[in-house]
């Protein structure tokens, strides 16, 4: 496909910044067939995650190389780079140096030098988990975006209005696929099931709450939204998970000094006896025993400076949640959980009381965990849809 004239004139107008590859830093490339992934976003990974766990699994020869934002996380089993910029010394050398057999992006992300130098090079273009693109200056640029979008392989998109967007600009009616959101792996979290029903016993049919991953910040709101549902439910506990567990030895005193509160820690080997009120869960890598436990979760941080945790871990395992504003870096997530009726929004610190009582009533936590798990497991066929496309071009092209 030739390129437009205003196409061409935007390309030959950007920047051009110093090539990746005087720098020497990329991990070297391994032999064999290579698919790189790239995260637009944060709220992205947890599904090029699962994606890229999938293509691993059925190609164990595979090497899988994603891209994300500063600040991402790696992936096990996947080799981890920065992002090029979207200019054209960086992209090549980008492209030179790890020769993908395959280009997958995501989301909304619409980078038009790569698009034209993996076009140029040959190289199979995919957008997956695609929104509406946000093409930016190029909407201005006559051809540019229609050009952009016919240069992809197969576009999934996350729903019929994102697929429509695509159709509008220009896109090959055949080439998109209106597929729904891709699985998320938040990696249920392990839970041993002799712990959980030797706790269950221990609490004795009582009601429980989590707060998971509290921050110092959030600690007098949660007790005070404690202090109210016990007035409702007298036997109530809390299972206090704070973000800095060096804090719990401290934390446990002022709260039984303070407030008058009976409390228990999990690192003294203390049980969460009949009088106990909170019980501090300071240990590590246990999380997962907690949302089995407790049918209402309230996410910590996300009342003050940000979601410590992502709101699948809970949803995955049967928990109702609640949560604040403060959402990122996980807000898709936490704003897919709304939308199906899954979790519960507070505003301000004082209507947390409000929520935790509310839920009390097991039906109504019932009916918002079950929305929370319905789209915590949502997305395995699409997923499935998108590695057989993958797989099936990778064959063609001789990627084997």
């Amino acid at each position: 496909m030739a390129r437009s004239l205003g196409l061409d004139l935007f390309l030959r107008t950007r920047p051009r910044h110093q090539s990746r590859a005087a720098g020497g830093s990329e991990p070297q490339r391994p032999d064999g067939a290579l698919i790189w992934l790239h995260a637009s976003g944060l709220g992205m990974l947890p599904a090029i995650e699962e994606l890229s766990r999938r293509l691993r699994d059925a190609r164990p020869d595979l090497s899988v190389l994603v891209t994300a934002p500063p600040g991402s996380g790696s992936i096990p089993g996947t080799i981890g780079a920065q992002p090029p910029e979207d200019v054209p010394n960086d992209v090549e050398a980008f492209l030179a140096h790890w020769r993908p057999n395959l280009v997958v992006l995501s989301g909304k992300d619409i980078r038009p030098v790569l698009i034209e130098a993996a076009a140029e090079r040959g190289i199979a273009l995919f957008m997956i988990d695609a929104g509406a693109p946000e093409l930016g200056r190029l909407r201005w640029v006559p051809g540019a975006g229609r050009q952009l979008v016919q240069r992809f392989r197969r576009i999934f998109a996350r729903d019929a209005a994102s697929a429509n967007a695509y159709l509008r600009i220009g896109a090959y009616p055949d080439r998109v696929v209106s597929l729904g959101r891709l699985e998320e792996n938040t990696g249920t979290l392990p839970g041993p099931e002799a712990e959980r029903e030797a706790l269950a016993t221990l609490f004795r049919a009582r009601p429980v709450w989590l707060a998971a991953e509290l921050p110092e910040e959030e600690e007098e709101t949660v007790i005070a939204a404690h202090r109210s549902a016990m007035r409702l439910a007298h036997r109530l506990l809390l299972i206090l998970v704070p973000a800095d567990p060096e804090r719990a030895e401290a934390l446990a005193e002022r709260l039984e000094a303070d407030q008058n509160l009976n409390v228990a820690r999990r690192s003294a080997e203390e049980e969460p006896a009949e009088e106990v009120e909170v019980y501090l869960a300071d240990t590590d890598g246990e999380m997962g025993l907690w949302y089995r436990l407790a049918p209402i979760t309230y996410m910590g941080g996300t009342l003050s400076s940000g979601s410590r945790r992502h709101p699948f871990e809970p949803a995955a395992l049967g928990s109702a949640l609640i949560h604040g504003d403060a959402t990122a870096p996980y807000g898709e997530g936490y704003q897919r959980l709304g939308e199906a009726g899954g979790a519960r929004k507070v505003r301000k610190p004082g209507d947390l009381a409000e929520a935790v009582g509310d839920l009390l009533a097991p039906d109504r936590a019932a009916a918002l965990a079950h929305g929370a798990w319905a789209v915590a497991t949502s997305g395995a066929e699409a997923t499935d849809a998108v590695m057989q496309a993958l797989l099936e071009t990778l064959s063609e092209r001789g990627g084997r």
